[in-house]
């Protein structure tokens, strides 16, 4: 879990190097912001594993910025943490009602804190490890991790563990850009050694076996690729 990326959106200086501090500690990526739009344009740039979002912000609030997150494909699945001093129970569930993952209010213990935003990955990762156990179909391709058997229009088409993982990781999410790096490390895990460059091979290899159908993949000039969104059963 540590090493993963945790952008923050917090307008306070003093609170946003405690989180920061802390959470660099304990080995988690860090990126920031202070402000609701240049927090959005970020997320977006970044794509990253947990928000850390306060609810009063200059520009955009907290609860603006969890409704942009939600409403597209790209950031839809990236857990949100509110951090804000606001504690009403009604403030709660707006926050929750938005789509936050969880709500912690100021002032907070910072072993607290980060255990929470461990506990909300732990649930994040099962999510995703229950995804990888459905069967995906997108338009002639069906995805059958319980099988491991991939077909198009039917036929079957042999793919290596790596190009499996890395199919299906695009597929469970049409329309969503990934980076290489985030390829290396959802798709293909720790278990394998790919360096993020590799990963421009092996999606070559999955594109032919797809054939004629190889398109459905699509490269994002300068950040990665996706799954085409139109793909549908």
């Amino acid at each position: 879990m540590p090493g993963e990326k945790i952008f923050i959106v917090e307008d306070e200086p003093d609170i946003l190097e405690v989180l920061t501090f802390n959470l660099l500690r304990e080995g988690f990526e860090v990126s920031t912001a202070m402000t609701g739009p240049e927090g959005i344009r970020a997320i977006e740039r970044e794509l990253p594993d947990l928000i850390l979002l306060d609810l009063l912000l200059p520009g955009v609030d907290g609860l603006d910025i969890c409704r942009h997150v939600r409403a597209h494909s790209q950031t839809q699945h990236i857990p949100i943490v509110m951090v804000t001093a606001k504690g009403e129970e009604s403030d709660v569930v707006l926050g929750l009602g938005v789509g936050a993952d969880d709500y912690v209010q100021k002032p907070f213990s910072p072993k607290e804190l980060v255990a929470r935003v461990k506990a909300v990955l732990r649930r994040s990762a099962a999510r995703n490890s229950e995804e990888l156990s459905q069967r995906i179909i997108r338009g002639p391709v069906a995805i059958d991790p319980d099988r491991h058997r991939v077909t198009v229009d039917g036929d079957r088409r042999e793919l290596t563990p790596t190009e499996f993982r890395l199919l299906h990781c695009l597929a469970s999410h049409p329309g969503r850009v990934f980076s290489r790096d985030q390829l290396v490390s959802r798709a293909i895990g720790d278990q394998v050694v790919v360096i993020d460059r590799n990963i421009d091979v092996h999606v070559r290899s999955v594109r032919r076996k797809l054939q004629p159908h190889g398109a459905l993949i699509e490269t994002v000039r300068g950040v990665g690729y996706c799954f085409r969104e139109e793909a549908t059963a």
